[in-house]
């Protein structure tokens, strides 16, 4: 159920009343296994490229295979040694929401988002860039966006550009960042192949667990 209303004496009283998704076999709620896990879905909440909540994001929960969710406690055990902490932008994406954000990237005239997240480039230019796709591997239920915070300041640490910008400062070897920002990346990446995940080349933060379990399915139940 999405919302419901209670009718009393003077009005509408309305409350959200979002249940948990049943999750297929095979599939977990991250925090399960992680229970401190930091978790900002950007595509349940408008502050993402297309400027309102995506198709299929109800609520704040990093679903995953078994398998990714698995791979990414170690992840985050590792990194807790040195009192750093995963936050996550985004996990599993039904299929319905990667249909909205192709549905939007041909509709040019819609830019509202435009000067935060892509400055740089034409939107008729998104397709050809890499940055928008009918496909995603999110919807496999094994890749995740991620970045790292310090526990001690509650921060998230410098990579030199922010999450979902599409240009070329969000390449994974893009070259022109500070000392920090460089050792921040690598730590990101290199923890993560560590764990057994990939990187995509043309994003810092996306990273595919190398076995998944589902690499040639594309789920669609909604995050609830």
């Amino acid at each position: 159920m999405k919302l419901k209303y209670i009718f009393i004496l003077f009005g509408i009283v309305s409350f959200s009343a979002i249940q948990k998704t049943t999750l297929p076999k095979g599939f977990v709620d991250a925090s399960e296994f992680i229970p401190n896990l930091k978790i900002d879905l950007r595509y349940a909440t408008a502050h993402n490229f297309i400027g309102k909540p995506i198709d299929g994001y109800y609520s704040q929960r990093c679903i995953l295979s078994k398998e990714a969710a698995i791979a990414l406690k170690n992840v985050e055990e590792d990194l807790n040694e040195n009192n750093l902490c995963l936050q996550i932008y985004d996990s599993y994406r039904p299929q319905k929401a990667v249909n909205q954000f192709v549905k939007w990237a041909k509709n040019i005239n819609d830019t509202l988002m435009k000067q935060e997240f892509y400055p740089n480039i034409a939107k008729k230019n998104l397709f050809k860039k890499g940055y928008i796709s009918s496909k995603s591997r999110h919807s496999s239920g094994s890749t995740i966006d991620l970045t790292i915070y310090s526990d001690y300041t509650n921060d998230v640490l410098d990579m030199g550009s922010k999450y979902d910008f599409f240009g070329e400062q969000s390449a994974v070897d893009y070259p022109n960042l500070t000392r920090e920002q460089k050792s921040n990346r690598k730590l990101l990446k290199s923890i993560m192949l560590k764990h057994g995940f990939r990187a995509y080349s043309k994003e810092w933060w996306h990273f595919t667990l190398r076995y998944e379990p589902y690499q040639n399915m594309r789920f669609n139940f909604d995050i609830k």
